[in-house]
């Protein structure tokens, strides 16, 4: 009987972080027809679903309908504050902003996105906002650090299933043009990246690898406005940045 169980528990999991996942995606609440027609799911099946993460408060409800929920916020923090990645990299960023005077970040990435998990401004902040935790794209700015490590095989599928969007300027990304730029950042350890995601910002990556195996977990960032750093300043903030990003000690 416990066998005959599991398939349709998990099931209702997955349905359950689906119908998270639409919302957290959305940027706005959505209505039960919606998130029904998002997740693929029967109209009475997403009811259900959305009842009971109501219940838990990880989903709220008002007359323009379901958005995420308040105690989706504890989860942020469990892994804000349990992460060894994250652990290691504050005070490793807050020299990195102390020398440069420019705001350093921890980015990593989650699946075909990346999300900011780490920031520490300097005496020059970036002059937009940037939430810990906003969903950002893998192909532009800081992103491309993280979508380097890719696999032919993991590229081939990001082509075919991402949205590769205009970049801030409004050129289109062009795979074989994505495809350039990431064996680049693969051979000289960082990236420069400017006007890509925002207009008038430009910034400087580099990976942080695990100890045990190479393997890239995360990307240490510095972000400024563009007249704040010359051409001249990049090889100096470049150094810093992989001193930075090899100084995060992962297992």
């Amino acid at each position: 009987m416990t066998g005959e169980k599991a398939p349709s528990t998990m099931r209702s999991l997955e349905r359950s972080i689906d119908v998270l996942e639409v919302l957290k995606s959305a940027g706005r609440p959505l209505r039960l027809a919606e998130v029904a027609s998002l997740t693929d799911l029967h109209i009475a099946t997403a009811q259900r679903i959305l009842s009971v993460l109501e219940s838990r408060n990880r989903v709220e409800r008002d007359e323009f309908g379901y958005r995420a929920g308040v105690n989706l916020i504890f989860g942020a923090n469990a892994y804000l504050t349990t992460s060894p990645l994250v652990a290691a990299a504050r005070p490793v960023l807050q020299e990195l902003a102390e020398r440069t005077g420019l705001t350093a970040s921890l980015f990593v990435r989650t699946g075909w996105h990346r999300a900011v998990v780490a920031r520490v401004d300097g005496t020059r902040p970036i002059h937009y906002q940037l939430p810990i935790g906003a969903r950002l794209p893998l192909h532009l700015g800081a992103g491309k650090t993280l979508a380097a490590s890719m696999s032919a095989e993991e590229f081939a599928a990001f082509v075919a299933s991402a949205d590769l969007s205009s970049d801030a300027t409004g050129n289109p990304v062009q795979p074989e043009a994505l495809r350039a730029d990431l064996e680049v950042i693969r051979q000289q350890g960082f990236q420069v990246a400017r006007n890509e995601r925002q207009i008038g910002s430009m910034s400087i990556s580099a990976p942080v690898r695990r100890l045990k195996d190479r393997e890239t977990v995360g990307a240490v960032t510095i972000g400024a406005a563009v007249e704040d750093v010359s051409q001249s300043d990049v090889e100096n903030l470049s150094i810093e940045v992989r001193r930075a990003a090899a100084a995060i000690r992962v297992p």
